[in-house]
């Protein structure tokens, strides 16, 4: 009698069971994955300008912290690596209308962002900092003391420095600007009292330009991770990237990438003027 009623339990798992594993290939056939690996390409939006995770050389090619991740990741699925190089305002939309495969483009998960799309794991962790007129140094100690229609404050448009002062600065006057470094240079320029952008560009910023007439208030005031972003219903490439960032963070092949992209500035003056 067990042995009967083992055999019918199997039989109705079997039944029960065999719609939910074709749906699990079905899937798995529509994932980017089969498309990437059937092109021969990994196709990545991004915007180049955002330093050091992606910036165009004297030679007009693309180069960076996350141009480096991607090529690796091209390289890991035995496929070509094909940067796409988009205005950021229209980064997401080309990434639902499949202009590219995934956006690897210094991106912070944020969770507006994210009913539309879908994040890997953060591969780094950074924040937002303060470029600051040297006229304020010693009077403007953090990000606070910037809370007053007085002061002008600059940023990119549509980006989390944006949201950040309009956030946690909102008495502040606001100037949005298209291109990162042209809010930088306002405020170099002395026609703006401070910049809100991401930590590794408020540094770069003030040590290549901002000399004796900028500060670095670079203790960030944000938590924000950036991540790969993938259209969404799509688990196994989700699984697949995930995957990939364990290995590659631990192998040495990501240390040796921000050593040489966040620590260092050798590759500054290799760069388009």
């Amino acid at each position: 009698m067990k042995k009967v009623l083992i055999s019918l339990f199997a039989m109705a798992f079997l039944f029960v069971s065999a719609p939910v594993f074709a749906d699990d290939i079905k899937l798995a056939k529509t994932s980017t994955i089969e498309a990437i690996v059937k092109s021969g390409k990994l196709r990545v939006g991004m915007e180049s300008g955002y330093l050091p995770f992606e910036m165009t050389n004297t030679k007009g090619k693309y180069i960076g912290f996350d141009v480096d991740m991607g090529k690796a990741l091209a390289k890991a699925m035995k496929v070509k690596y094909e940067p796409v190089n988009t205005a950021w305002d229209g980064i997401i939309p080309g990434l639902i209308t499949d202009k590219y495969d995934i956006i690897i483009s210094g991106m912070t998960c944020t969770q507006e962002r994210n009913l539309a799309i879908n994040f890997t794991d953060p591969y780094i962790v950074i924040g937002q900092a303060i470029l600051l007129n040297k006229k304020h140094e010693g009077k403007v100690l953090s990000y606070k003391d910037l809370n007053d229609p007085k002061f002008t404050i600059t940023s990119k448009l549509g980006t989390t420095g944006e949201q950040a002062v309009k956030r946690m600065i909102p008495k502040a006057t606001y100037k949005s600007f298209e291109v990162e470094t042209e809010a930088c240079m306002e405020v170099i320029q002395g026609n703006a009292d401070a910049t809100v952008y991401d930590l590794p560009l408020i540094e770069i910023v003030q040590a290549q330009h901002g000399a004796g007439k900028t500060i670095a208030l670079n203790e960030p005031f944000t938590f924000e991770p950036l991540a790969m972003a993938v259209r969404k219903g799509d688990p196994d490439f989700l699984n697949f990237l995930n995957n990939f960032l364990r290995q590659y963070k631990n192998d040495g092949r990501y240390d040796k990438a921000y050593e040489k992209w966040i620590k260092s500035d050798k590759w500054q003056k290799d760069l388009q003027k």
